[in-house]
């Protein structure tokens, strides 16, 4: 009897033993290590979102939230159109600001507003009666409202000049990097790290595009598309034909790097050939007024005294 009753025990115990290794469970054991790696680093305090939110400006967390939502009520009621439009003009741009359409459309209003204010204070200081005051805040009122639109514009403009000048060295990198052995994704990260400009802004684009899972060739597409360039247009359309008919990369770069090489050197004789004419306009309008007025001077005094 006394055998079998500590036989019992002994299973109970066991049975005990069991579930009690059981209840420790590898996640808390994970948790328990992972707390003394952390109390190595020193006391790390909770952070919450209010905390977060208050490390802003004042601009990101008050100004740009409600000139987004100004922005969205007012664009909603503008066509389709137009917002396409906008919004292939901010791309082209390189999307100062991070705007949106919303935006741009609510800085345009805001600078309209801003305009017409100006103004009018300028026409009741310059102008005398009620048609000061009226074209002052018509003209105030426009400066502003395409004071916006004329920025984006000059910034396009400069943005194509920056990629056109940075295109063909970017293109004698890519050359090279190919046919040294590396692939054409490795070429455009080389590219990337070395320049710093808008063009290796937007190769920087389709790279992030690409490790999200976008095919490459449809991430050039936009690229050729979003930089309004011809030439880097003519450059990803041969990078699409040569993946689709198996030709060589490197051969493709090569021929296209000696094509924007030829170009180049055309654009700048033909901007030397220019400067002739340009310089006609100063000439006429400043110097031979000067020389007139040197060499016919006297003879005008002396007729004028003569006849005196």
């Amino acid at each position: 009897m006394l055998f079998y009753l500590a036989v019992g025990l002994a299973f109970a115990f066991g049975v005990f033993l069991v579930f009690l290794s059981m209840d420790r469970r590898p996640g808390a054991v994970a948790d328990e290590h992972i707390e003394q790696r952390l109390r190595g680093y020193g006391e790390i305090e909770p952070v919450t979102i209010d905390e977060i939110e208050l490390q802003k400006s004042f601009q990101e967390r008050v100004l740009r939230p409600a000139l987004e939502q100004v922005g969205r009520f007012l664009s909603d009621r503008t066509p389709q159109r137009s917002r396409d439009a906008l919004r292939v003009k901010l791309s082209v741009a390189g999307n100062p600001g991070n705007l949106t359409v919303g935006g741009f459309t609510a800085l345009r209003d805001v600078a309209a507003v801003i305009g017409l204010i100006v103004g009018l204070l300028l026409g009741l200081l310059v102008g005398k009666g009620f048609i000061g005051p009226v074209v002052g805040i018509a003209v105030g009122a426009l400066a502003g409202f395409y004071a916006p639109l004329y920025w984006i514009n000059s910034l396009t403009g400069s943005r194509r000049k920056e990629i056109q000048k940075a295109l063909p060295d970017a293109m004698d990198l890519l050359t090279i990097a190919s046919e040294a052995g590396q692939s054409f994704d490795a070429a455009i990260s080389n590219v990337v790290d070395k320049y710093h400009n808008a063009l290796a802004d937007e190769f920087a684009v389709v790279i992030r595009e690409t490790q999200l899972g976008r095919p490459r060739l449809e991430a050039l597409e936009e690229m050729g598309r979003r930089c309004g360039v011809d030439d880097v247009n003519n450059f990803v359309q041969s990078i699409i034909q040569s993946e689709q008919m198996g030709v060589g990369i490197a051969k493709i770069l090569r021929i296209q790097s000696q094509e924007l090489r030829r170009k180049r050197r055309q654009r700048a004789q033909e901007t030397a050939a220019q400067a002739t004419l340009k310089m006609m306009l100063p000439m006429v309008g400043c110097i031979f007024p000067t020389l007139w007025i040197i060499l016919l001077g006297p003879a005008v005094l002396v007729i004028i005294k003569a006849r005196s």
